[in-house]
């Protein structure tokens, strides 16, 4: 079954009256196959539908036949040249399908992910910490590499961080959004957007014109892991957002999975919880998720390194993902300002360390 244009501007419409929410909706259009037919149906071929009462019929019989709004909306969408799939059609993406509560419909701009694609979700912390960066852009570059699509929220912070990292090495990476695909939030994003669709895809489930209100999150988050294989929580609070995902792909059965943070750092509390109670599994290479999901075991995943003088090796083995500052790393090493620099700046070129405001540096 797919639906035409004409039918899914009946299917938004059955979607606004009162009382029709997602599983109702789906129960009609299963029973009738087509969203017309429900909204010439007699009372009493509605009261047979499988969770259609009396107080619905009525709604469905006497809500005002005044289309505009949905017409609105695929004008809106075609404006932006984007599209919508529903859960009858067969490019509505499987797993997503087989979640508990699947939304009947989404809008999207891109291309959908296929049946044959394997996705992983990396979510976290919208202030990461220097280590969640490194991390976070470290996996997306990663998993990329394993042809396997990320999936993130287009947040600030570890999702942009994914988006932008997946799509640096030329991989694909999904979004899912908290608003109308027509309001990109945040806004210093609209490039990132842009630029996601081109080689994946923006998706959301939100009318055309809908602000990123708060409420909308939790039920983003559900797309999320619903369309992953696993979920990768990258720094979190115990109150964050990223918590509300992982609970949606526990409750999904699909796994979640950890990276081990600082114990008196906040924004490591919350995957440190997941971890402890035993509710994500610990990981701290892609190679983890990989081997837990069963996805290329056969391929390692290996950063061809470049040969070291000396001095480099003496440098980058006094480094690591935890910012250290040149005066500690000169004291570590016993070498002069003017050698450590010339040092440093070779180690950067070669692609093995980084360097950060303030004269500090990383291991990457």
């Amino acid at each position: 079954m797919s639906f035409d244009e004409k039918s899914f501007i009946h299917l938004l419409f059955l979607s606004l009256i009162p009382g029709i929410g997602a599983n109702r909706l789906k129960n009609l259009i299963d029973h009738f196959k087509d969203p017309k037919e429900v909204l010439s149906a007699s009372a009493n071929k509605l009261i047979e539908v499988k969770g259609i009462d009396q107080n619905t019929v009525r709604n469905i019989l006497h809500f005002p036949r005044e289309f505009n709004f949905c017409q609105n909306q695929i004008e809106l969408l075609n404006k932006i040249s984007g599209n919508y799939s529903t859960i009858w059609d067969d490019d509505y993406p499987f797993l997503l399908k087989n979640i508990y509560d699947p939304p009947p419909f989404i809008f999207y701009k891109g291309l959908l992910p296929t049946n044959d694609d394997k996705l992983i979700a990396i979510v976290g912390t919208r202030k990461p910490t220097q280590y969640g960066k490194q991390i976070a852009e470290q996996f997306a570059k990663e998993f990329s590499s394993q042809n396997i699509i990320t999936v993130s929220g287009l947040a600030r912070g570890i999702d942009s961080i994914v988006h932008s990292s997946s799509l640096s090495v030329g991989g694909k990476t999904i979004a899912i959004i908290g608003s109308g695909l027509d309001i990109i939030y945040p806004p210093e994003n609209k490039n990132l957007f842009n630029n996601i669709c081109n080689s994946g895809a923006v998706i959301s489930e939100f009318y055309m014109g809908d602000s990123p209100d708060p409420t909308h999150f939790p039920r983003r988050n559900r797309i999320i892991s619903g369309l992953s294989l696993g979920t990768v929580i990258i720094e979190s609070a115990i109150d964050g957002g990223a918590i509300i995902t992982a609970k949606t792909a526990l409750d999904q059965n699909r796994d979640v999975f950890c990276l081990p943070g600082n114990i008196f750092d906040k924004t490591s509390s919350g995957t440190n919880k997941l971890i402890q109670d035993g509710s994500a599994k610990l990981i701290t290479c892609v190679n983890d998720v990989l081997n837990e999901l069963n996805i290329n075991n056969s391929i390692k995943i290996n950063k061809i390194k470049p040969e070291l003088s000396l001095f480099e090796q003496i440098v980058s083995d006094k480094l690591s993902l935890t910012p250290k500052h040149i005066d500690l790393i000169a004291e570590e090493t016993s070498l002069s300002q003017s050698e450590l620099l010339v040092t440093l700046l070779s180690l950067e070129f070669k692609g093995v360390v980084k360097q950060l405001a303030g004269k500090l540096f990383i291991l990457i």
